[in-house]
């Protein structure tokens, strides 16, 4: 398996304190804002963020966790049951100006799943999409981020991986591979 390096720790790092402060210019207080990572790798990175902006602002922003394994549209196409996550939201949405926080925007189903998923939790006012990778030639829907680390040109056949010190491996990093 070929494995090409995209970005190593310290660019992660750096584009993730570049979404902080983004966030922080376009959102300021957080008052009628709410961030939440979409199941199962969003949430890793989620937290990296909450942890930066809870650094630089000393706020405590509402976030939380969603689950749209239900809401796909192929989950009954699929050679194997799908597992779901949790969905950890303890607050409404009505009305609050959403943020979807994931790694890989890849054909956009999630997304468009996940969009489904949270109107159980009210109507947000507005919603946004933040992601580490954007594979910009892959979409089968018309959604793009508002705030993206980089894009990558990729073929079908290939992947993005995303690794985390937090899965037990060396150094967080991301990798196109074959």
């Amino acid at each position: 398996m070929q494995k090409r390096l995209i970005l190593d720790h310290k660019q992660i790092d750096i584009i993730l304190r570049r979404f902080c402060y983004q966030l922080i210019e376009n959102h300021d207080t957080f008052e009628n804002t709410v961030l939440l990572g979409l199941q199962p790798r969003g949430p890793v990175v989620l937290d990296k963020i909450i942890q930066i902006v809870k650094e630089i602002t000393q706020l405590d922003v509402p976030y939380g966790y969603l689950d749209a394994t239900f809401h796909r549209d192929d989950f009954r196409r699929r050679d194997f049951p799908l597992k779901a996550n949790e969905t950890k939201i303890n607050f409404l949405i009505e009305g609050k100006k959403v943020i979807i926080v994931d790694d890989v925007l890849y054909k956009g189903r999630s997304v468009r799943a996940a969009m489904d998923a949270m109107i159980a939790f009210g109507r947000p006012a507005k919603v946004e999409l933040m992601v580490l990778v954007d594979r910009k030639f892959t979409r089968d829907y018309p959604i793009m981020p508002d705030y993206c680390g980089v894009k990558v040109n990729t073929l079908e056949s290939q992947y993005v991986v995303v690794e985390w010190k937090e899965q037990g491996l060396e150094q967080n990093a991301i990798w196109i591979t074959e």
